[in-house]
């Protein structure tokens, strides 16, 4: 489980063999679970200056893969006791999404994000949403994309400042809304409130 907090912004050295070695301060363990652009990879092996990470051939065909190189967000996942601040994180992308447009505004920016219309059921208007691995705050929804506000500390510290219109990011949507949504899609009658009240429980 993660939070969409990035702890650190790594260095893609390489990507080979469905292997991603990482520079990095953090000092991880092989058999740690590491969400790198929002996804959540294993360390298989590590160096003074880092570590490298398995992608498996599934995870590259839904990945935007391309941005595995140059700067990276990473989180460690969390410690039992952990603060917790973000929202729950999964590490499990849905889909890619791409950045239709950005506006800037007086102290933040708007990005629009269009992503396949079949997950936009799981984009909740001020609820949580996950880019490259970044916790977020939904705005607006529309029948193919999605309104985020990103203040300048976000910009600032995650890959956001280098994103222009066309970029493509990892998209892990809300992990309640998909609950919701399986249910409901899987049950012959209503889902009552009450049903509704112990699947937030869990959340």
């Amino acid at each position: 489980m993660f939070t969409g907090l990035i702890r650190e912004m790594a260095e893609a050295v390489s990507f080979n063999n469905n292997t991603l070695r990482l520079r990095a301060k953090y000092k991880a363990q092989i058999g740690d679970s590491i969400a790198v652009n929002g996804a959540c990879l294993t360390v298989v092996k590590v160096y003074d200056d880092g570590f490298s990470v398995e992608l498996s051939p599934e995870s590259q065909k839904i990945l935007a893969i391309q941005n595995y190189r140059g700067k990276v967000h990473i989180e460690p996942a969390m410690s039992m006791g952990d603060k917790f601040e973000g929202h729950i994180v999964q590490g499990h992308i849905d889909t890619v999404g791409s950045i239709q447009k950005i506006i800037a505004s007086d102290n933040s920016y708007d990005f629009y994000v269009k992503i396949d219309e079949r997950f936009i059921s799981f984009v909740v208007p001020k609820g949580s949403i996950t880019i490259d691995g970044v916790s977020l705050t939904v705005n607006e929804v529309f029948k193919d994309s999605f309104r985020l506000t990103v203040i300048p500390h976000t910009m600032k510290n995650t890959l956001f400042a280098t994103y222009k219109t066309g970029s493509t990011v990892n998209i892990e949507t809300d992990m309640f809304a998909r609950y919701v949504a399986h249910i409901i899609k899987h049950q012959q009658k209503a889902v009552s409130w009450a049903e509704v009240d112990k699947i937030s429980a869990l959340y």
